[in-house]
């Protein structure tokens, strides 16, 4: 099973302990997963469809709990094109149910000017609390929301039927101090976050505590392995580094020994010279160390740069 699902089964399972949170989720599932039936006479009927059982479970339970209707479960054969394993969970609730005040009540169904017409944003008096702005942030995840494992990456998402939904969705998670963003996406508004601190805190107000922890363990055991990475790199580039340097000191030092010799170098640079070439793979330090009395790394790399000096002006003497 995915993160995704395993998410949106660890919220299916929380209890909303508000009426008015209850009706926030609500309106935040059905808004992004719920379609209106016209069925003529001025009758609607509303299906809402999911491919989670234990969504339609939470949202049948829901319904009847707080419109005191129990709304008739279809289970269809999943025909999607991408997702072509498993079922599709569908309630639907009839107009003799009093499908048309449910969807007035959810903000779906709405008046102007006399006339009925099906808004496109969100309505304000659903989510003037904190508690129903989480709530209704939860109702639109197990709908329309998905987030993928931190092992591939950092990204949680809502797909949005509309930019006017999309903008609103944008700022109901913004008011929790995030930095949600919309794209486009065939048909689609999608409101998303990259960030993993900013999915975390996402997570918290949903209330996935659970997937939350795992979310952070995983991302704290990648973060740690990318760390040692970077070290084992910064070692390997280290390594070949000085092996470069210690290849082209022997170089030069061979140079000045065909040519004038090492006899011809100052006592110092003469020493150095000679331990290099006895110790072609130890380092600075090390070659330091080989002194008697001992040389900090920096006398050693400047004593080896006056040989380096010698040794190109003996490349040029000799073109």
């Amino acid at each position: 099973m995915s993160f995704s699902s395993d998410t949106k089964n660890e919220l299916a399972r929380l209890d909303a302990e508000k009426k008015c949170c209850v009706l926030a989720e609500i309106a935040g599932f059905i808004r992004m997963c719920g379609s209106i039936g016209l069925l003529g006479g001025g009758k609607v009927e509303l299906k809402i469809s999911t491919e989670n059982p234990a969504i339609a479970r939470l949202f049948h339970k829901r319904l009847k709990g707080y419109f005191g209707v129990g709304p008739e479960l279809t289970i269809a054969k999943n025909q999607s094109a991408i997702q072509k394993k498993g079922h599709v969970y569908e309630l639907v609730i009839g107009w003799e149910d009093n499908a048309e005040q449910i969807l007035r009540e959810v903000g779906i169904l709405r008046v102007r000017e006399g006339r009925n017409y099906i808004s496109e944003d969100i309505l304000p008096e659903l989510i003037r609390k904190k508690c129903c702005k989480k709530a209704y942030l939860r109702g639109a995840f197990l709908g329309g929301g998905t987030i993928s494992h931190p092992n591939k990456g950092y990204h949680m998402e809502f797909v949005c039927s509309s930019e006017a939904l999309a903008a609103d969705m944008k700022k109901l998670i913004n008011s929790f101090g995030l930095k949600a963003k919309t794209v486009v996406r065939k048909r689609d508004h999608v409101v998303y976050l990259k960030e993993s601190e900013q999915i975390v805190d996402l997570l918290n107000a949903l209330g996935a505590h659970r997937q939350l922890l795992e979310f952070e363990n995983v991302r704290i055991t990648k973060e740690m392995r990318n760390k040692a990475n970077r070290l084992v790199n910064c070692e390997t580039a280290n390594t070949d580094k000085a092996i470069d340097n210690a290849v082209r000191q022997i170089e030069d030092i061979r140079i000045i020994e065909k040519g004038p010799g090492l006899e011809s170098l100052p006592a110092k640079l003469q020493e150095v010279a000679r331990i290099r070439l006895e110790n072609p793979e130890a380092n600075l330090r090390e070659l330091g160390e080989m002194l008697d009395p001992p040389l900090q790394k920096s006398g050693i790399y400047h004593r080896l740069a006056k040989i380096s000096a010698l040794a190109e002006q003996l490349r040029k003497e000799n073109k």
